[in-house]
This record gives structure tokens, C-alpha cells and sequence, in this order.
């Protein structure tokens, strides 16, 4: 993945990857912040990395690929040591 630049958010909504993560902030609004994610976009403005921030550590990172529909075809979900991958169809349903 090429370097990025960070965008900033409060939180997000909703349980479907990826993550729709919401309320932007500048990067100056995080010298207040305990919480935040921190998230990198694609040319098609995809989230392809996220983190969840707290206290200035990764507590929770997602990784997305995609498929040329524009669906996720792949997600990594790292909390601490454990690692989730997850892999999608075409319609985007979890390959089982």
C-alpha cells in the first residue's frame, strides 16, 4: 500500500465491513482526544486501513481489499495477538 495521509473520526455504525466510520475530525481536534480511529483511503476513496486509537496505542486495525465490483473481497481484523481474515464473495457474503 503506498503511503497515505490520515483521516481522523469519532467513531462509526453499523456491524458490515467495511467499517463506516463517522463525525471527520482535523487532526488538531486530537490533543483533547483519548479515542479516536484513524483511517487511509484509495484513489476510489475506500477505507483500506483502519485503527482504533486509544491512548495513543492500536487497540483494533482493519486492512480491506477489494474486488473490482467495489464490494470487500478481503478483511484483516487484529485485536491484540489475534488476527481474523476474512474473505468474501462476489455478492459479498463471507466465504465459509
Amino acid at each position: 500500500m503506498a503511503e497515505q495521509s490520515w483521516r481522523y473520526f469519532v467513531t462509526y455504525s453499523g456491524v458490515k465491513l467495511p467499517l463506516r466510520l463517522v463525525n471527520e475530525l482535523a487532526a488538531d481536534d486530537l490533543t483533547h482526544r483519548n479515542t479516536f480511529f484513524r483511517a487511509q483511503f484509495d484513489a476510489q476513496d475506500r477505507m483500506v486501513a483502519c485503527d482504533k486509537m486509544v491512548y495513543g496505542d492500536v487497540q483494533m486495525s482493519h486492512r480491506y481489499e477489494y474486488a473490482a465490483t467495489g464490494l470487500v473481497a478481503r478483511a484483516e481484523i487484529t485485536m491484540g495477538d489475534e488476527v481474523t481474515v476474512m474473505e468474501f464473495d462476489e455478492a459479498g457474503q463471507v466465504r465459509r
